[in-house]
């Protein structure tokens, strides 16, 4: 608190006296060690001076502060720790021997994971390639015997569809449609009832389509080239590159599900892929093929089988896992999905897909046009039944059809 009026110096006070002036004992002030010189006016512990009664001098007197080790506060200044302010004077500096200020901080980028290194890869592909040989599932479109159009075939069906349900209506189909020419001649209504619950029955009509083009422009045969391929109906990156792959040895990129799961989690550490494919995701599978097209195949093929059967979405099996003990995800303790809130997961039960798999069951089971009464059973929302036939018919999976008298309800029927 501020004296009253003029005060000696106290000893063990800190005055905050000019530098030089005497103090007891004739030793210069700023010689004591328990002397800082501070700006004049400064609280929260420094002492200052400030004008008395009568315009004097006088002397704010603070306790004294613990002694502290004098460091650099912030740029430009020293000080007592915690404070801002001038140069402060430490022992016996002189007045020119300010500590410089340091250097300004910056404070260092977050680095990105590194990319794996190439050994690590071919470790991870050759380990890969050789379980599959062990553990490889016994498909028929994988037979010696395969032809382009049966793994083209394949891989229409297997989209958004277990193998389970492929498996023996690809069978079914390869029989009776052997060929493109075989498909491309065939009833349309026909083609939808052989798809039967394989789901997504837009595939069955896209397929037939390809069939056609497949005639006009090149021979009946699949050609084996991507340009060729991505301009077919129906026939996008993936498919070409399976194709390319499976049926002619290519080396090419194949990026289902299966392929960027088990990519993203031995090499990216990751617990799942984005819910879309990206550019740069799509340049990196790129660069992990193997330069020849067999050994290309091969990691193809196999990479896809082990997120199949091995490295799931839901339930990995880790401990059946070739490359487990280099899956940078195991590695970095199996964080959670960083894209669990980007996706979306829409419930079968009441929804138009529902409907319309009722709609296509109905009319692929008739052996005619099934009148709209009929169709009308199927479901219990009017408003909803009438939206998914109009998109059933939009689509070309469905025809509307007039009743056989004037007054007799429109039916319902597939193409013909």
């Amino acid at each position: 608190m501020p004296g009253a009026g003029p005060a000696g110096p106290r000893p063990g006070a800190d005055h905050g006296r000019a530098a030089g002036t005497a103090d007891d004992g004739g030793t210069p002030r700023h010689l004591r060690p328990d002397a800082i010189r501070r700006p004049k006016g400064m609280g929260g512990g420094l002492a200052g001076r400030a004008r008395g009664a009568g315009g004097r001098l006088t002397t704010r007197r603070w306790p004294r502060p613990a002694r502290t080790r004098r460091t650099v506060g912030t740029v430009g200044t020293v000080g007592t720790i915690g404070t801002v302010g001038r140069v402060g004077r430490v022992g016996g500096l002189g007045q020119d021997d300010a500590v410089p200020p340091p250097a300004p901080s910056v404070p260092a980028a977050a680095a990105p994971a590194p990319a794996p290194a190439d050994r690590t890869v071919a470790e991870v592909r050759r380990l890969v390639v050789a379980w599959f040989g062990e553990h490889r599932r016994d498909l028929p479109w994988r037979a010696a015997d395969r032809t382009p159009w049966g793994v083209l075939v394949s891989e229409v069906m297997l989209q958004q569809t277990p193998v389970a349900r492929v498996e023996p209506a690809w069978t079914a189909w390869m029989d009776r449609w052997p060929t493109p020419a075989d498909l491309a001649a065939a009833p349309t209504d026909a083609v939808l009832r052989a798809w039967d619950r394989l789901g997504y029955p837009r595939r069955a009509l896209r397929l037939q389509e390809c069939a056609r083009a497949l005639v006009e422009r090149h021979g009946g045969r699949v050609p084996g080239t991507p340009e060729e391929l991505l301009a077919l109906p129906g026939v996008g990156a993936y498919t070409a590159g399976a194709v390319l792959a499976f049926a002619f040895g290519r080396r090419s990129v194949v990026l289902d599900t299966n392929v960027r799961r088990v990519v993203a989690r031995a090499l990216g550490g990751q617990a799942l892929p984005a819910p879309a494919l990206t550019a740069s995701e799509a340049r990196a599978a790129e660069a992990l093929l193997p330069d020849d097209d067999a050994g290309a195949a091969a990691w193809a093929a196999a990479s896809m089988e082990l997120g199949a059967l091995v490295c799931t979405a839901r339930a990995p099996r880790c401990g059946d896992c070739p490359v487990e003990h280099l899956c940078a995800w195991r590695t970095a303790g199996r964080p959670a999905d960083a894209h669990a809130h980007r996706r979306r997961v829409q419930s079968w039960t009441g929804s138009d897909r529902q409907v319309r798999g009722r709609v296509m069951a109905l009319l692929r089971e008739a052996p005619g046009a099934v009148p709209e009464d009929v169709v009308a059973g199927v479901w219990p929302d009017g408003a909803q039944l009438r939206r998914c036939l109009a998109a059933l018919v939009a689509d070309g999976l469905v025809v509307g059809r007039p009743g056989p008298g004037d007054d007799d309800p429109p039916a319902y029927a597939l193409p013909s």
